[in-house]
């Protein structure tokens, strides 16, 4: 484990010790969509470097924040997954995008732009009283990606794969949901001009809409 520490007998500075590193919120950034090999958390983190993940990777490891597994046939892939202590980090992460959202303005040429955060941005905006008692499955298509979101009973759960069943197939692209996530695009302007596609129960259509901010 990282052996910098603010040394200060508080809750902040102690979760900062474990999570305040470059990178270290962003590793977990990427694990809540579900299960990463190596190769693809150096993917989804471009400019981090090798050595550095790894580093980082090890202490996360060392704090009980991450652990690696091994998955089931036919996959068997070696692969690193948040713990139960990790995924309690979610409604940190989720603020943290909600809270970066106000700063991200239009696209810079020199910014990278990867499906799973345009996942991580619609899921921290998803209006709680818009999902009521609703149990539904919802498949994204982002670029060459794809995600499925399921809500149950008020939850929301993310995770990268298709949804065995979806109620409702939405396709566009990183940008486009990027900028509904950001409250620059209406989803229901989207979905009228053709920047959001979608496939599947009208009704289902309307309720996603209105979790993800329509009016």
């Amino acid at each position: 484990m990282s052996k910098r520490s603010y040394n200060q007998y508080c809750g902040v500075a102690r979760a900062m010790d474990v999570l305040g590193e470059r990178w270290t919120l962003l590793i977990v950034r990427e694990l809540l969509t579900g299960p990463k090999r190596f190769k693809d958390l150096l993917e989804g983190l471009p400019g981090i470097g090798t050595n550095l993940l790894t580093a980082r990777l090890k202490d996360l490891e060392g704090y009980g924040v991450v652990r690696r597994v091994t998955l089931p046939p036919p996959a068997a892939s070696r692969v690193y997954e948040l713990t139960e202590l990790g995924r309690s980090l979610e409604p940190v992460i989720m603020g943290l995008a909600r809270w970066g959202l106000k700063f991200l303005g239009a696209s810079r040429e020199e910014d990278d732009r990867q499906p799973a955060w345009a996942m991580v941005a619609l899921k921290s905006v998803l209006k709680s009283e818009a999902k009521g008692e609703t149990r539904e499955s919802y498949e994204f298509r982002v670029d060459d990606e794809v995600f499925h979101v399921w809500i149950a009973d008020g939850e929301t759960e993310v995770r990268q794969g298709s949804a065995a069943d979806p109620d409702l197939v939405v396709r566009s692209d990183t940008q486009t949901f990027l900028a509904v996530a950001a409250g620059r695009i209406e989803p229901t302007e989207a979905v009228a001009s053709g920047a959001i596609g979608t496939e599947g129960d009208r009704e289902a259509r309307e309720r996603c809409m209105k979790m993800l901010g329509a009016r």
